[in-house]
C-alpha cells in the first residue's frame, strides 16, 4: 500500500482499514468545515456514534471563537460524552464544501491536529487519536497526496516541535478515505 510508505519510518503511526468509529482511540477527528456543520458522510457516522447534538456543541465552540469560525490550520478539542472515546478534534481541512486537491490543507489541518492535542490540558489526556485521509471525500484530495501531507506535518511537528511522549506513546490512525468512515 502506497500509503504506508508516506509514513515509512514514524513507528508510532498505524494505517488501519476498517470503520473509524470502531477504533479504539482517545480522540477521533472530523477535518469538516470551518463552520462545523457536519452534514458529509463521514460527520454523519461521528454524528450517529456520538449523538446528533455534537453538530451542536462543535458549532457553539466555534462560533465562541473570536472570528466566529475554525480556519483552516486550526483545531479545535470538543467533549463527546462518550467514555470509550472521550473526544472530537475539529481541524477544518476546507473553510466551506468544495475541492481542494491541489491545496496544503491536510498538511494545515494535521499540524494543527498535532497542536491541540499538544496544548490540550484536559483531565482526560489524549494519547491516541484516530484521523482519516483528510481532505480525501469531498475535498477529492487523492489519498496519496493525502498520506503524504499528513506524514509531513507529523515529522515536522506544530511550530517545528517535537511531538511529546504522551502522543508518541499511542499511535494515530491515518484513513486512506474519509469518504464513508468504512476505509481506515
Amino acid at each position: 500500500m502506497k500509503l504506508i510508505l508516506c509514513f515509512q519510518g514514524i513507528t508510532e503511526v498505524e494505517i488501519v482499514a476498517g470503520h473509524i468509529c470502531r477504533l479504539l482511540c482517545d480522540a477521533i477527528v472530523s477535518p469538516a468545515n470551518s463552520f462545523g456543520f457536519m452534514d458529509g458522510r463521514l460527520d454523519r457516522l461521528l454524528s450517529e456514534r456520538f449523538g446528533w447534538d455534537l453538530e451542536k456543541r462543535v458549532q457553539e465552540a466555534i462560533q465562541s471563537r473570536p472570528v466566529g469560525e475554525l480556519l483552516v490550520g486550526e483545531a479545535i478539542v470538543v467533549p463527546t460524552h462518550d467514555d470509550k472515546t472521550p473526544w472530537l478534534i475539529c481541524a477544518p481541512t476546507m473553510r466551506v464544501p468544495m475541492r481542494i486537491c491541489t491545496s496544503v490543507n491536510a498538511y494545515l489541518a494535521m499540524k494543527a491536529i498535532l497542536a491541540a492535542v499538544m496544548s490540550y490540558a484536559g483531565v482526560t489526556p489524549i494519547e491516541t487519536i484516530a484521523v482519516p485521509g483528510l481532505g480525501t471525500g469531498v475535498g477529492q484530495l487523492a489519498p496519496e497526496l493525502s498520506a503524504g501531507q499528513m506524514a509531513q506535518a507529523y515529522r515536522d511537528g506544530p511550530a517545528g516541535a517535537q511531538i511529546p511522549g504522551q502522543l508518541r506513546g499511542g499511535s494515530a490512525h491515518a484513513s486512506p478515505s474519509e469518504s464513508d468512515g468504512n476505509d481506515l
